[in-house]
């Protein structure tokens, strides 16, 4: 093993959990990680900070991460998969393809206010990690694309939607989320999410 966390002949040791306590282990410097990194920033966080926070021996990070980048390159990856395992199921019992986006933004703006960190965190990958910050917004808007044409399919929404709607839909709930989840979460989510759902209806609603 060399000084960098990688093995001698190049080629990156694996890292993955392979018992029920390694993933509670890993997962307690997740969330450690989300909270210096949420707090002091990527470079003012530390290795140490983040272990202790987990109550974990520094040797146990090494067990799972090879560096400060390579935590917090997970740590986006993770709060990618955890913004949308809280909103997928929740849009799953919408009524329509419009009303899914209601629930979908109203979802992220509760996730946002129970993790407020996750805005500094995604805005620091830009610079930090600039595929993993890419991935994140990428991914999200696939996501989002896709529920879109299948909406247009059951005529729930205008037939000519596309990756731009989507763009679009996503750039709104961001700064939404900035807004009324992290600088001022007083007013009721619902009823952002209705206000917002209406310029979503009469944007890309079906036509009659």
């Amino acid at each position: 093993m060399t000084e960098n966390g990688k093995a001698a002949d190049g080629v990156k040791d694996d890292k993955t959990p392979r018992t029920a306590r390694g993933e509670r282990t890993r997962r307690a410097l997740l969330s450690a990680a989300a909270a210096e990194f949420g707090e002091k920033g990527f470079h003012d966080g530390s290795i140490s900070g983040i272990t202790r926070r987990a109550g974990c021996a520094l040797g146990s990070f090494y067990t799972y991460f090879d560096t400060k980048d390579d935590i917090f390159r997970a740590l986006v990856a993770d709060m990618s998969g955890q913004v949308r395992d809280y909103v997928s199921p929740r849009i799953a019992t919408a009524r329509d393809g419009i009303d899914a986006e209601r629930i979908g933004l109203l979802s992220f703006l509760e996730f946002a206010r129970a993790h407020k960190e996750i805005y500094r965190i995604i805005d620091e990958a830009e610079f930090v990690d600039q595929a993993a910050y890419r991935a994140h917004y990428e991914n999200t808007a696939s996501r989002m694309a896709g529920r879109l044409r299948a909406a247009a399919d059951k005529g729930d929404v205008r037939a000519d939607v596309e990756e731009v709607h989507a763009w679009a839909i996503m750039g709104m709930n961001v700064f939404l989320g900035l807004r009324y989840g992290v600088w001022d979460d007083s007013r009721p989510a619902d009823e952002i999410a209705a206000i917002a759902n209406a310029l979503v209806e009469k944007g890309i609603g079906p036509q009659r």
